[in-house]
């Protein structure tokens, strides 16, 4: 992201970073997953609990109504009887002493109500109560069941809401509690009077219970709360202690990857986690001893290389002297001893160049390897390299093409060293075009060069294609070099790639070809962004189906045919001049490819 556009997610607390940490941390999974969990069932049990407090409460009121509610219908029924009531008038006062009584002596009800049948005949007396705003919260459906079943009978009712709803069973009222009225509970039962059955209702006020069932769901939910909070922080600590020496082993590991070979992890007490702080130190000890020891073997190897490449110089230089005189003076022998001069001097040549690209290989495993760059227009460098190796294209019946584009290629490189990775990889396709066409192409984009050189010849499988970069490696060991390489081309074109903080790619189909694409950044140490040539065969396309030579993206994979990428980061600086041959003869297996050159 450019300076003008910050990258807004990158910000501290933004989901995303949240989710990769609980993605990366293992106590952060332990963590939610203790919270999920319990909150989960400290939320069922609180509902359960809770459920059957507010019935178990619920029951007890109702229970203790219907109680009352009996001795206060009895004591009017037992008044009633006891009283001589001769008129109407007289009935109605007896009524409304027997109410009035019953509301005083201590009973818990709010509202008394007698009420008289719907079929009353002239000498019933009307109905009587203690609030008017409450005579007729009993429905209907109460009043017509205790009337019918002469039984008591309840209903849960909101007050002051008349809310009609049919007697049932405690718990299924209690679930018809209103959230927005005060509770409560309407009693009726019958009770007789001048032989005319009266509805006596007592209505009872439930908000002192359901003060009591809201305090205890505070009371429980702050529990669970609280429960919640102790378990993670019982949760944090016993991740945080099984976590912690993972983290330790991690850290150390990291460093050992970085080179750290002296690292270990500090070994406390003698459970389980000492136990594999120990054994981790030993396989580190171990493995920091063979690492030592393949350095030190790899040292030796590199000085032997070294060495016996210096050592071979001298004598090789007498002898090539020597040779040289001989193969310059072969017109004066006879035809056989003529032609063992020029095989004698081909082979010098060859041995030569093997002797400068072993001590080239040497600088690059020893970290030698250095860049001397300056900027350049590479389409020139690029040029001149197809102009000298045309003759050897011309011997070997290959078509020569180049597209370099009208756009300048500036970029800083090393044009030595850029010079000999073009070269390898054209005389590599020349060698195994079998007389079809190489083509190069070089295209530029804002970040980086790319030259694609591609051949239409024996192709490479997937195999092959993996390892077309192995020093000394050759795809078919009974195929003949006809230009005289050393086996070590494209092994050091990617040493060359890589101190250039480039990237060389290989692909190949059996019977379609090979292609090998360079891509270097123009800057040096600067970024590549998107290769402007795509890895892909073009040759026996027509021209309006040719990829592009500038702004093309390569494809992520290709299907069928292989392809592969050398590695991408510099061995360290350098700097070796490239082989070169005697009198001008074989020009080109100076630079020549041995390993994707022999395909």
């Amino acid at each position: 992201m450019t300076a003008e556009s910050p990258d807004l997610t990158s910000r501290p607390g933004r989901p995303s970073e949240r989710a990769t940490l609980l993605r990366r941390s293992l106590q952060a999974q332990v963590m939610v997953t203790v919270m999920l969990v319990s909150g989960v069932a400290l939320t069922i049990v609180g509902i359960t609990l809770t459920a059957q407090v507010r019935t178990g409460i619920f029951n007890a009121r109702v229970q203790d109504a219907l109680l009352e509610a009996a001795r206060a219908a009895a004591t009017a029924q037992e008044n009633f009887d006891a009283s001589s009531v001769a008129s109407p008038i007289t009935a109605e006062t007896l009524a409304r002493d027997t109410i009035g009584s019953i509301s005083a002596v201590g009973a818990s009800a709010i509202a008394v109500s007698l009420l008289p049948p719907d079929d009353a005949g002239p000498g019933a007396i009307s109905a009587i109560f203690t609030d008017p705003e409450l005579w007729d919260v009993a429905s209907d459906e109460l009043r017509a069941a205790a009337r019918e079943g002469g039984k008591q009978v309840w209903q849960s009712v909101g007050l002051p809401t008349d809310t009609s709803q049919a007697a049932g069973d405690v718990a299924a009222d209690s679930a018809r509690l209103s959230s927005t009225a005060t509770p409560g509970v309407a009693v009726a039962q019958t009770v007789t009077l001048m032989a005319t059955p009266y509805v006596l209702v007592m209505v009872y006020d439930l908000s002192p219970e359901q003060a009591t069932m809201n305090l205890i769901a505070r009371v429980l939910a702050a529990s669970a709360f609280a429960i919640v909070l102790i378990v993670l922080l019982v949760a944090w600590l016993v991740t945080h202690q099984a976590v912690r020496p993972v983290r330790q082993a991690a850290q150390v590991a990291a460093k050992l990857a970085d080179g750290a070979l002296g690292e270990r992890i500090p070994v406390r007490g003698h459970n389980e986690m000492a136990t594999l702080a120990a054994s981790f130190n030993e396989m580190a000890a171990a493995m920091q001893r063979h690492i030592g020891q393949l350095e030190e073997l790899s040292t030796l190897q590199r000085r032997f290389v070294s060495d016996v490449s210096h050592e071979l110089r001298t004598p090789l230089t007498t002898i090539r002297m020597a040779g040289d005189l001989i193969h310059d003076a072969r017109d004066r022998f006879p035809p056989e001893v003529a032609r063992s001069a020029e095989l004698l001097a081909n082979q010098l040549d060859r041995f030569d160049a093997l002797l400068s690209d072993l001590l080239e290989i040497s600088r690059f495993d020893a970290g030698a390897a250095q860049l001397e760059t300056e900027l350049v227009d590479l389409r020139g460098l690029v040029s001149r390299e197809i102009e000298a190796v045309a003759p050897l294209a011309a011997d070997c019946g290959v078509t020569l093409g180049a597209e370099l584009g009208n756009r300048p290629a500036p970029a800083e490189v090393d044009s030595r060293r850029f010079v000999r990775i073009v070269r390898n990889l054209v005389v590599n396709a020349i060698e195994h075009a079998d007389g079809g066409r190489v083509e190069v192409r070089l295209a530029v984009s804002d970040k980086a060069v790319a030259v694609v050189v591609e051949d239409n010849g024996v192709g490479l499988n997937e195999d092959q294609v993996g390892r077309v970069f192995d020093r000394f490696w050759r795809a078919d060991p009974a195929r003949a070099r006809t230009t005289g390489g050393t086996g070590l081309g494209l092994a050091i074109a990617l040493e060359d790639t890589n101190l250039h903080g480039g990237r060389l790619e290989a692909w190949g189909a059996p019977g379609v070809g090979a292609i090998f694409r360079l891509v270097i950044p123009r800057a040096a140490g600067g970024q590549l962004g998107e290769p402007p040539l795509a890895l892909a065969p073009t040759l026996g396309q027509p021209p309006d189906k040719k990829e592009p030579l500038a702004d093309a993206v390569a494809p992520a994979a290709t299907k069928g045919p292989a392809a592969t990428k050398g590695p991408t980061g510099a061995k360290g600086p350098a700097g070796a001049k490239g082989p070169t041959g005697a009198k001008g003869r074989a020009a080109a297996s100076a630079g020549q490819s041995g390993t994707g050159a022999d395909q």
